[in-house]
């Protein structure tokens, strides 16, 4: 592979990076390219940070690695300074890279990755095996700009739906019956509907997804799941640099992570130094997604919530309401570490995930 160059330093560009030099040693990537210096560092892991300008090897091939939406506009800059071998990181070649990534990582470290599509279903028809994945949807959600059809074994629950009258539609599942938080879904997100599954679901499978992120699974991926005795799915880990706790610090409010760790030496202190060296490693499952044994949900939850009560009892309501949903962040960290430290205990595969406009 030729010399190359990535538009784009933020975290995208940074996993894009670590994905193609792991699997790709010889390469060499030249700098990463901006159109705002301003808002960029110079260096990122020794590779400069430069402008879209005229100048550079335009022989050399680009990866767009930033939002999709940004691709045509940056493709265009490209363009008018010379380059011509241009490449959009699009989800399926996003998901190729961090797969083959994962493998290649795990191997080395001595750990099987396995993709939920390559488990055999098995030669049993589990009659009374039941599971449903719940799909996390709220009115204040954006409409989809694409389609999309909800799998026989998916099932919306509105999320928030305490704090309207308003309805996705006139039967739907809410998060407001019985023992709930859906009150706190302007912090929580979708924890609000996880926290109510917990409480109210009774499917020997329970899943939590968005309505902008679904599994990509095979039709038959209860059978794969019961036949194999698989405790959880989760979706195919995410790299992060510089590591999971500093990337949190540096995206949100620092102090509510600080919070959470002061939270593990003072209440959890067997589990804190591996808290320690957990968080200062770079994979994490994002979205707060997976699917379940039942009582694996309930281990979960258990453990999860009284941390999250904690952490937002200290944080309190932030006037941006993004830095604001600060608990729903957090869970996918403590998703991740609740499985990572438990990953002899539980049988787990992964899933790649889907994400619609």
């Amino acid at each position: 592979m030729p010399d190359i160059y990535i538009a784009g330093a933020n975290s995208r560009g940074q996993t894009f990076k670590q994905y193609i030099a792991y699997l790709n040693p010889e390469v060499r990537i030249v700098s990463y390219l901006v159109d705002n210096l301003e808002e960029n560092a110079s260096v990122v892991d020794g590779i400069p940070v430069v402008l879209i300008k005229e100048g550079l090897d335009t022989t050399c091939p680009v990866y767009i690695a930033t939002r999709g939406i940004n691709h045509k506009k940056i493709t265009k800059e490209l363009y008018e300074v010379g380059f011509k071998k241009i490449i959009p990181v699009t989800v399926q070649l996003d998901i190729q890279l961090r797969n083959a990534y994962m493998r290649q990582w795990y191997h080395e470290n001595g750990r099987e990755f396995r993709l939920i599509e390559e488990i055999n279903s098995g030669k049993y028809n589990l009659e009374g095996v039941n599971g449903t994945v719940y799909v996390a949807n709220s009115i204040y959600d954006k409409q989809l700009q694409e389609e999309y059809i909800l799998k026989p074994y998916e099932k919306i629950i509105q999320v928030g739906a305490i704090l309207t009258d308003e309805r996705i539609f006139s039967s739907v599942l809410v998060d407001c019956d019985g023992d709930n938080i859906s009150n706190r879904n302007k912090q929580f997100c979708e924890l609000t509907g996880l926290y109510w599954l917990w409480k109210h679901a009774g499917e020997d499978y329970v899943g939590l997804v968005h309505y902008r992120r679904h599994f990509i699974m095979p039709d038959d991926w209860l059978l794969k799941v019961a036949n194999n005795d698989i405790d959880v799915i989760l979706p195919v880990p995410l790299y992060v640099a510089p590591s999971i706790a500093e990337n949190y610090k540096a995206r949100h409010i620092a102090d509510d992570w600080e919070y959470l760790m002061r939270y593990f030496e003072n209440n959890l202190p067997d589990e804190y130094h591996q808290a320690i060296e957990i968080f200062a490693g770079n994979l994490y499952n994002p979205c707060n997604m997976f699917i379940a044994k039942r009582n694996v949900l309930d281990d979960l939850c258990t453990w999860m919530f009284p941390i999250l009560d904690a952490v937002w009892k200290h944080g309190g309501i932030k006037e941006d309401s993004y830095m604001n949903r600060y608990p729903g962040f957090i869970s996918e960290r403590l998703i991740t570490y609740f499985f990572e430290v438990r990953r002899n205990k539980y049988n787990i595969v992964y899933a790649n995930k889907n994400f619609l406009q």
